[in-house]
C-alpha cells in the first residue's frame, strides 16, 4: 500500500509521551496502528448494529444477503493484499516515516 505524509495536530505531550515509547521511526507506524484499531472497532459496532437489525427488523432479502456477502468478500480480499503487500501478515500497516 502506499503511503503518503499528512500533518496532523495532537496535544504535545501526548505526542512526546508516544515518541519516547515507540523510540525514532516509529511514530508513524504507532499512529497507523491506532487508527487502524478504532476503524476494526468501528466495523465491529457496525456488525453489532446488523445483528441487532436483523433480530428487530423484516428478514433480509436473497438479493440484501448476496451483496452482503459479496461486500465482506471484497473487502476479505483487500485486507489479505494489504497484509500481503506490507510483510504484516495481518499484524500491522505500512506507515510512512
Amino acid at each position: 500500500m502506499a503511503t503518503k505524509k499528512y500533518t496532523v495536530t495532537l496535544p504535545e505531550e501526548l505526542a512526546e509521551e508516544i515518541r519516547s515509547e515507540v523510540g525514532p521511526g516509529g511514530f508513524s507506524a504507532y499512529v497507523s496502528q491506532a487508527i487502524e484499531r478504532q476503524r476494526e472497532r468501528e466495523r465491529d459496532r457496525l456488525g453489532e448494529l446488523v445483528v441487532w437489525m436483523q433480530e428487530e427488523g423484516e428478514p433480509l432479502a436473497e438479493e440484501e444477503l448476496a451483496a452482503a456477502e459479496a461486500e465482506r468478500r471484497e473487502l476479505d480480499r483487500c485486507f489479505t493484499e494489504r497484509d500481503a503487500a506490507s510483510g504484516a501478515g495481518g499484524a500491522g500497516l505500512p506507515v510512512a516515516g
